[in-house]
């Protein structure tokens, strides 16, 4: 069987991704759209704080100190109960995608948009 020719031809899918790399990103990549309505959260918790709350949106991470200890899965919990009410969502819509044994953490969040996330953590950082 003959090879595949190497041509100039592009896919449609193709030109769509090649057209939005192009495109200035607003959102940091801590933050990613995973399709077709969750959103990615890159976190860097720091447990066994005094409150909840977030330290900042950083490029790579999100940094947010949890009020419960790193033991027995306590700190996962709190910071899922954290995120939910920084974002305004039901606690069932979060999940761990991984990191559930390390600081640096992605969070799953069901059914929002990026642009929601990202306003609701700028919020309660400027607060």
């Amino acid at each position: 069987m003959a090879p595949a020719k190497k041509g100039k031809a592009t896919s449609e899918s193709t030109r769509q991704i090649q057209a939005s790399q192009n495109q200035p990103n607003e959102f940091p990549s801590c933050l990613k759209s995973i399709p077709p309505s969750s959103v990615a959260i890159t976190i860097h918790a720091k447990p066994g704080s005094k409150l909840s709350s977030i330290t900042d949106v950083g490029e790579e991470a999100v940094g947010v100190q949890i009020d419960a200890p790193a033991r027995d899965g306590e700190a996962n919990a709190a910071l899922l109960d954290f995120i939910s009410s920084v974002i305004g969502v039901k606690k069932r819509q979060l999940s761990i995608g991984s990191g559930s044994k390390s600081r640096d953490k992605v969070v799953i969040v069901e059914d929002v948009t990026l642009k929601s996330v990202f306003d609701a953590l700028n919020k309660d950082v400027q607060s």
